[in-house]
């Protein structure tokens, strides 16, 4: 076997004319292969004409490119994490080197897809950072966080970071901290924004505030009975100013881990020209 490496990306794609025959009979060939994936590469192979050759090398540039660009997020990303660690402290360097902490890398690039923004790269790089430091809570707690990353969207984490520290917030205000304009209630940015109370709220990340004793159990909230023939319960708005918001235990460790950076222990600049 030839043990010399080939870099795919030191490749041209392949020409019209012969070449591309070869390069559609393996096409044709890895559909009968793949059970699942078989037919639509078959359906691709038998699809590319000649004509359509540049169009595919076009689209398999652009691949290959961004799986450059992946690499390079997942390469800034493990700098990031390693310079924001203090590797002389023992607990700290046994930590990094268990196999918890391994599967817990492992599952953040195999699930590098939910990074799909630069404020999203900075939340996997600090619960990483923070996970390999403090033993706040378990490493299922961490999975779970990892999750939540791939599961919601930036602007989930907006209202996360509103509610912080802010207990007894309302829907109303939290719209004007995270820099809303006014919209109809009958809109698109209303019914999106009931949906991200919905999401956080049955994710356990959020709950309507509710003060409690000193031993941490809920205070029932005084109930106000409606009385008969005074018409139906009226609509709560989307941006309701009466009813306030709080983190859950988990909502707040999320912050502690994902929206919390460590300083830097050693300076780091990646090469933007570095392939």
């Amino acid at each position: 076997m030839n043990d010399e490496i080939v870099n795919i990306e030191d490749q041209e794609p392949p020409k019209s004319g012969k070449v591309a025959k070869i390069s559609r009979g393996a096409l044709q060939i890895a559909g009968g292969a793949i059970p699942f994936g078989g037919g639509v590469l078959s359906a691709i192979a038998g699809a590319w004409s000649e004509s359509e050759q540049e169009k595919v090398n076009r689209f398999v540039k652009h691949w290959i490119q961004m799986l450059k660009d992946e690499f390079r997020e997942k390469e800034q990303t493990i700098i990031e994490i390693m310079s924001r660690l203090d590797l002389q402290d023992e607990a700290i360097s046994e930590r990094v080197e268990s196999k918890e902490f391994q599967s817990l890398v492992r599952k953040t690039f195999r699930e590098w897809s939910g990074a799909e923004s630069e404020e999203k790269r900075k939340y996997i790089r600090n619960i990483l950072s923070n996970a390999a430091t403090t033993k706040v809570t378990s490493d299922d707690v961490i999975r779970l966080f990892i999750d939540w990353i791939n599961k919601y969207s930036e602007m989930h984490f907006q209202v996360i970071a509103a509610i912080y520290n802010s207990n007894g917030i309302t829907r109303g205000q939290i719209w004007k901290k995270i820099g809303k304009g006014a919209v109809r209630e009958d809109s698109a940015d209303a019914d999106l924004y009931k949906l991200l109370f919905r999401d956080l709220s049955t994710g356990g990340i959020i709950r309507q505030h509710r003060e409690t004793d000193r031993f941490g159990n809920f205070i029932p909230k005084e109930t106000n009975s409606r009385s008969k023939g005074s018409g139906p319960k009226p609509l709560v708005s989307a941006f309701d100013n009466e009813e306030g918001y709080e983190l859950t235990a988990l909502g707040q460790q999320f912050v502690h881990y994902a929206m919390t950076d460590l300083p830097l222990k050693i300076e780091f600049a990646v090469d933007p020209e570095e392939p």
